[in-house]
């Protein structure tokens, strides 16, 4: 098991350190830049809003559209199973034949 490295991250202007795992950490820079993104475009023009409310809104767009995913997902997969339990029936229909 490998030991997280402390690595310098930048959301709206502060610097926070945070452990990540050596083959982690261009992953990490990525999200910390999508969320430094999301926070800026929640903060919008008004700078003097509270960082942590602009965080919960920000975690809050970021679990919405999460739980977008998922519910889509679970309907693809759903429907993959329709799909696939048709062609089954397909199949033993052809192969009973």
């Amino acid at each position: 098991m490998s030991a997280s490295e402390p690595t310098s991250i930048r959301v709206l202007d502060r610097e926070y350190t945070v452990g990540v795992e050596p083959g982690e950490r261009e992953s990490l820079m990525a999200a910390a830049k999508l969320l430094d993104a999301r926070m800026r475009e929640v903060r919008g023009a008004n700078r003097m809003a509270a960082v942590d409310r602009v965080a919960v809104l920000a975690a809050l767009n970021f679990a919405h559209e999460l739980q977008q995913l998922r519910d889509e997902s679970g309907h693809r997969d759903r429907e993959i199973a329709r799909t696939l339990g048709e062609l089954q029936r397909k199949l033993d229909t052809l192969l009973d034949a």
